[in-house]
């Protein structure tokens, strides 16, 4: 495996910022992924996958490892039902072309969260959710290397410490994926979670799960820039949660407020609505700004230097700060 000394990462985040890596190696095994660990162990390390939710701000100072691990297998279980099926998948498979698979043999319960730009080793990580589906909800376990000793970890869903947009994987940065095992089911029944989806099949008597992909897709494409084109990182604030109080005081002044209670008494609201009335739906300066469609993503129109991006998303954290008494959380790694 070779090393490569200041490697340009313009081409591995999404927001094609320029930066550049002291090291960067690409390994293509478990092998030489020990093998790189254990080279530069002082390093400090950084894992790239798809590269669509981080963007870079200065030179990384350490080791960028981008690993090409690719392969899927099913998984027998005879404790398991015969409408359980379980799939242990190589954490660099595009993330999306795994859920099309899952959907042509008509394996449900990602469906959902089809046209999801990345690999699937980055979804764990984020727990990666969208209309109504989170992936903590299908996955059994996820193995990963312990990026100090080298030695190969097994995560139970629990000890993966799911929660929004989180995960121990992401809150550690001290393990590095290398499969995920999924739990899908043979039979697919479409349950309506969320609006503007169950609005896009309202023609559907009883949605099929490739109907279900083929909506999913269809709102994204109308909704969300594709990256190729608009260099973005999807969502790119959390939608935060507030107390009853805040939401109450809100709704005088907004009364379509989004408003989702949960179970600890805190209201789930949205961060796009909260963009969308501070003023910055479609706001652009210079060449930064929110996408027209969709106030939550942060596109960027002709800038290389990440700080440009930087201090857009800071400007939007005040103005909605300022408006709602509500501070916006990124969702998208900044380096």
């Amino acid at each position: 495996m070779d090393y490569y000394r200041q490697t340009q990462l313009k081409d591995y985040n999404s927001f094609k910022t320029e930066a550049q890596a002291k090291i960067f190696c690409k390994p293509s095994t478990i092998q030489e992924l020990r093998q790189c660990l254990s080279d530069f162990p002082d390093e400090k390390k950084l894992i790239i996958g798809g590269g669509c939710n981080i963007f870079f701000t200065k030179d990384f100072d350490g080791l960028v490892i981008h690993p090409y691990i690719k392969g899927l297998r099913e998984i027998s279980d005879e404790e398991e039902e015969d409408e359980d099926i379980f799939l242990e998948v190589n954490a660099s498979e595009d993330w999306d072309e795994f859920v099309a698979y899952c959907v042509e043999r008509g394996f449900a319960g990602l469906e959902n969260l089809s046209y999801i730009p990345g690999t699937v080793g980055a979804a764990p990580i984020q727990n990666i959710g969208a209309y109504g589906a989170e992936v903590k909800d299908v996955i059994r376990e996820v193995v990963a290397v312990d990026m100090e000793t080298g030695e190969t970890v097994s995560f139970s869903n629990a000890e993966c410490e799911f929660g929004y947009r989180d995960s121990v994987f992401k809150r550690t940065n001290k393990y590095l994926v290398i499969s995920v095992v999924f739990h899908l089911k043979r039979t697919f029944v479409y349950i309506p979670k969320y609006a503007d989806l169950n609005k896009e099949l309202e023609d559907f008597e009883e949605p099929s799960i490739q109907d279900v992909r083929d909506a999913v897709i269809r709102v994204r494409q109308r909704k969300l820039p594709d990256e190729k084109v608009l260099p973005n990182a999807g969502s790119f604030f959390k939608n935060p949660y507030i107390s009853k109080e805040q939401a109450d005081k809100i709704l005088i002044d907004y009364p379509n407020l989004p408003a989702y209670p949960l179970k600890d008494g805190l209201i789930k609201t949205s961060a796009a609505f909260l963009i969308d009335k501070a003023g910055y739906k479609g706001k652009r300066n210079d060449n930064v700004g929110t996408y027209p469609n969709q106030p939550l993503i942060i596109v960027n129109y002709g800038t290389s230097d990440g700080n440009e991006i930087l201090s857009f998303m800071h400007e939007v954290q005040k103005a909605v700060k300022d408006t709602f008494g509500i501070e916006l959380e990124p969702e998208v790694r900044i380096f």
